[in-house]
């Protein structure tokens, strides 16, 4: 009876080990733009493609120039963020902050801080007020952006058996805080086919 129970004792253990060695996984680094389409949904590759393409038309347009002449000084921006109407979680911050990144860069556009940002700014400029005697951050200097950056972005899907078609569609707005002119509108469109009846295993 114990030998019974010593060789149920291996084959379990056996079992076990057998186990751990298929949910074993191999992670290999890869360079950041590297193409890699796994699902077929939205991924690092096409942020980048829409961030590119914004990038490229926005700092295009007459915007900037034409606020110069009128304020002589650079125009200043806050980006409000992008509504994501896609069925799927997007993380469109990805793309907005490359925008913001490349404003900074052609160091024709200044951009401020978001809303949450400048709470979080507020309430460290209030606590200095109180705890330091020293070269405490001045109340009243917040500069104010000229220009909201906010868009939409939309996806429409078409299916059928194991074939299915992923349209996706960004638009960004430029928009002038004091007069709601619209200064610049971008746009990009990504078009995916993914043929899942081919796949193989």
């Amino acid at each position: 009876m114990k030998r019974i129970q010593s060789i149920g004792l291996l084959m379990c253990l056996f079992a076990v080990v057998l186990a751990l060695g298929a949910c074993s996984k191999r992670v290999t680094r890869i360079e950041a733009r590297e193409v890699l389409d796994l699902s077929g949904r939205w991924n690092d590759t096409d942020s980048r493609l829409v961030a590119d393409e914004m990038i490229k038309d926005s700092l295009s347009f007459p915007w900037i120039e034409d606020f110069r002449a009128a304020n002589n000084k650079k125009p200043t921006v806050i980006a409000y963020g992008v509504k994501n109407r896609t069925a799927e979680h997007i993380n469109t911050q990805i793309f907005m902050k490359n925008i913001e990144r490349a404003f900074l860069r052609s160091g024709r556009v200044g951009v401020v801080a978001s809303k949450d940002q400048r709470a979080e700014i507020r309430e460290e400029r209030a606590d200095q007020q109180v705890g330091l005697t020293e070269n405490p951050a001045s109340v009243g200097k917040e500069l104010g952006a000229d220009f909201v950056l906010t868009g939409v972005l939309n996806s429409i899907n078409d299916r059928l058996g194991g074939e299915e078609v992923v349209f996706y569609q960004a638009n960004l707005e430029l928009i002038n805080v004091e007069t709601n002119e619209k200064v610049w509108i971008g746009e990009k469109q990504i078009k995916k086919f993914i043929d899942r009846a081919s796949t193989s295993y």
